[in-house]
């Protein structure tokens, strides 16, 4: 594995004064978001997600399992992280590095504890069969805030997923082809998306969206995971320097304005994706 190599004392005054001015390293104010396009793939549940430079993949696949002795009459939702070297050459093919630990933890908290998604719609039959949801998140450029790109990514891929129909009889469980009848969205209650603040000049100054010289940087960072209901769904933040409760609040603010930005976006993309395949059958 390659060492990260640090910013240099000039870089990160550089960094530190541009912000006290207001300005940042890549001509952004502070809490622009870099350019955000969503691409749907021609398999349902197959999205590819650019953030700036920074490129997350989601993939949305189902499988019928037994569910959880626990949970009889609940369907199962995975989540799996993938960070190559292609991303980054600081990452390691096959080991899981401190930050993708961190970012699993944090699609996590925004998609399944948050109960966005209706697990209990996964059941087939209780107790013996369940649908099991696996989104897989492959990191391919890493230019800084790979947690919120990579929920962006996960929760459209989930928006857009159909699984095959079922029909059951009996003891008997039919699961039809998609080619041979209309495969079924899932049950959505809310739409979480992450928004991330990065903190300098000992809380003093905060960005949004920060890119990579500003994640190397930075003094603290905070993710706030929020839905268009303007309801904080999780609140993530790993060390750094301690925050106030004004400041807790002020990001709170900027994030309703962020995450009404890329709710927006999300329905209008899936929208033209729903009218363009109606349009070719």
């Amino acid at each position: 594995m390659v060492r990260e190599i640090e910013p240099s004392l000039n870089e990160r005054a550089f960094v530190l004064e541009a912000l006290k001015q207001g300005r940042r390293v890549d001509g952004r104010e502070v809490y622009d978001v870099r350019p955000l396009s969503i691409t749907l793939g021609s398999d349902y549940g197959h999205v590819e997600v650019h953030l700036g430079k920074t490129k997350v993949v989601a993939i949305v696949s189902a499988e019928v399992i037994r569910p959880y002795a626990d949970k009889p009459t609940e369907g199962i939702l995975i989540f799996n992280t993938e960070i190559s070297p292609m991303a980054a050459p600081t990452f390691e093919s096959g080991a899981r590095s401190e930050e993708e630990v961190l970012i699993s933890r944090i699609i996590e908290k925004s998609l399944r504890r948050s109960r966005a998604i209706d697990t209990e719609g996964l059941c087939i039959v209780a107790g013996e069969k369940v649908w099991q949801i696996r989104v897989d998140l492959h990191f391919l450029d890493h230019d800084g805030n790979l947690a919120d790109c990579a929920s962006i990514a996960a929760i459209t891929a989930l928006l857009h997923f159909r699984r095959p129909d079922v029909t059951v009889s009996g003891e008997d469980v039919t699961i039809h082809p998609i080619d041979q009848r209309n495969p079924v969205p899932l049950s959505i209650h809310h739409i979480p998306i992450c928004v991330t603040f990065a903190f300098f000049d000992n809380g003093e100054l905060l960005v949004v969206d920060p890119n990579y010289l500003e994640g190397q940087v930075k003094e603290g960072d905070m993710t706030i995971t929020m839905n268009s209901h303007k309801e904080i769904c999780a609140l993530s933040k790993a060390g750094g320097i301690p925050l106030e409760m004004d400041q807790v609040l002020r990001c709170s603010q900027i994030a309703i304005i962020k995450v009404t930005e890329v709710d927006e976006l999300i329905k209008k993309v899936l929208e033209e994706d729903k009218a363009a395949r109606k349009a070719r059958k």
